[in-house]
C-alpha cells in the first residue's frame, strides 16, 4: 500500500483516538449531570480509561507516540518532509498538534487522566453482567 495512504490512515486513527478520549470524557461528565445510564457502561469506561492511561504513560516516560512516529516515517518514505502534505494530513495535524514545550503536554495529559479517574469515583461504571450459561447436558464420563 502507498506510504502516503497509510500515513493518512494512521492520522485518522490518531484523531479518532484523541476524539474518543476527549468526547468520551465530556459525554461522561454530561451523563453524570443528566443521569444517563449508558455512561456507567463498564466496557466503555474501561476502554476510555486505558486509552488515556496509555497517553499519560507515554508522556511520563518520555516516549513518543507510536502513531506519530509511524505517520512521520511513512510521510518521509512517501517523499514528504513535513506534515503539511495533503488535505487530510494538513487538517488532522492542525487540529491535533500545538507548539508548546513537552512538559506542558505532560501536565495536560496527567490532569486529564486524573479527571478521567475522578469520574470513576463520581460515577463508577457498573460491573459487567456475567452471563449464566445453561448447565451442560449429559455426563462427562461418557
Amino acid at each position: 500500500m502507498n506510504p502516503l495512504v497509510l500515513a493518512n490512515l494512521i492520522a485518522l486513527v490518531h484523531v479518532a483516538w484523541v476524539a474518543f478520549i476527549v468526547v468520551g470524557l465530556a459525554a461522561v461528565l454530561l451523563g453524570i449531570v443528566r443521569r444517563w445510564k449508558w455512561v456507567r457502561n463498564f466496557w466503555f469506561r474501561a476502554i476510555h480509561l486505558v486509552m488515556i492511561l496509555i497517553v499519560v504513560g507515554e508522556s511520563l516516560a518520555g516516549i513518543a507516540c507510536p502513531l506519530t512516529v509511524w505517520e512521520r516515517d511513512l510521510r518521509v518514505q512517501a517523499g514528504q518532509a513535513t506534515f503539511e502534505g495533503d488535505f487530510i494530513a494538513h487538517w488532522v495535524h492542525r487540529l491535533m498538534f500545538f507548539d508548546f514545550e513537552p512538559w506542558v503536554f505532560t501536565v495536560v495529559y496527567v490532569a486529564f487522566g486524573l479527571l478521567v479517574l475522578a469520574t470513576f469515583i463520581l460515577a463508577p461504571p457498573r460491573a459487567p453482567r456475567l452471563s449464566k450459561s445453561p448447565p451442560a447436558s449429559g455426563s462427562a464420563d461418557g
